[in-house]
């Protein structure tokens, strides 16, 4: 039997790109040589070689993360040279990657999200009617942006306007969103027709974290994450639920992992992942590892649900 010939799509040229690079590697070590021939193509430096080998690749499996990666460039680019790739198609990736584009649809599927404000870069804005709609503290974000870079925990109008301008250096767009306080999770889907759930994650950064920043996601000791998450069955439930109304509203394809709050009795979505981080500390891989699957098991699974697509 042939082996399936994988390009692994790694690096890019968003501000992620070290992240993509551990998560490339990582699929690649831990892919079995006996069934897969396996290349690595970093689209900034090998965009060329991409083009030429359209023919020799059966399946892209795409671990980009940011801009020119996560947000449906990539994968258009892949659509018009006739490679089949892993996950989502254009249109769900670039949907997710916009907050304010993924809340809506989370909206008009009937999920909980969180107030928000959008600010574009030069328009005039209220501090004060922002925080009158929004409520305080408030939480500004780069429209489109991964990992939690870019963003600011703001309680007044001074910090409101240093979150909006360090939002406005990384996008043209800054969404500013209510502070939900709780428990944050997220919820791993795989699937194509039949969609399931790996267990839970809890996610509980150290307290000087006060919210889920970019140092508390990647530095080594900096957040504890508990699998299966401490709920009661009944918001479990409810979590995958949400995940996978999620996950259809998007139109995501093979996998995603959406990032919650649970507040009271009410879980509020935040976002959805569409290419999930795949290194060995990574949530996905911890969610499958914690149902019994290591990162080969994975990385197999993820590969063959994305043939039968």
């Amino acid at each position: 039997m042939d082996k399936i010939k994988i390009a692994l799509i790694g690096g890019g040229w968003s501000s992620e790109r070290e992240i993509s690079l551990k998560s490339t590697e990582a699929v690649y070590k831990a892919l079995d040589r006996r069934k897969y021939e396996i290349r690595i193509l970093d689209p900034r430096d090998d965009l060329k070689e991409l083009i030429e080998a359209k023919k020799d690749i059966d399946l892209a499996f795409i671990l980009l993360h940011g801009k020119y990666g996560e947000d449906g460039r990539m994968q258009g680019l892949l659509e018009i040279l006739r490679i089949p790739f892993v996950g989502s198609g254009v249109l769900s990736s670039a949907m997710a990657m916009n907050k304010k584009v993924c809340k809506d649809i989370y909206r008009k599927a009937g999920l909980p999200v969180g107030k928000d404000v959008v600010v574009k870069n030069g328009e005039k804005y209220s501090a004060q009617y922002i925080f009158e709609n929004v409520g305080s503290p408030v939480i500004t974000k780069p429209v489109s942006e991964g990992s939690s870079i870019g963003i600011s925990l703001c309680y007044n109008e001074e910090e409101l306007e240093r979150g909006i301008e360090k939002a406005l250096q990384c996008d043209y767009e800054v969404i500013i969103e209510e502070y939900l306080e709780g428990i944050e999770i997220t919820c791993c889907i795989y699937g194509n027709n039949n969609l399931k759930s790996f267990p839970l994650i809890e996610i509980v950064p150290k307290k000087k974290h006060v919210i889920f920043d970019f140092e508390a996601k990647y530095k080594t000791g900096e957040t504890e994450e508990i699998c299966p998450a401490r709920l009661s069955i009944s918001m479990k439930e409810k979590a995958v639920e949400y995940a996978i109304k999620a996950h259809k509203a998007l139109e995501c394809r093979v996998w995603s992992r959406s990032d919650m709050i649970v507040r009271e009795e009410e879980i509020y979505l935040l976002e959805t992942n569409t290419i999930p981080g795949m290194t060995e500390n990574s949530l996905f891989p911890l969610a499958a590892r914690t149902a019994g699957l290591s990162l080969s098991d994975l990385a197999d699974k993820i590969i063959s649900l994305s043939l039968e697509a």
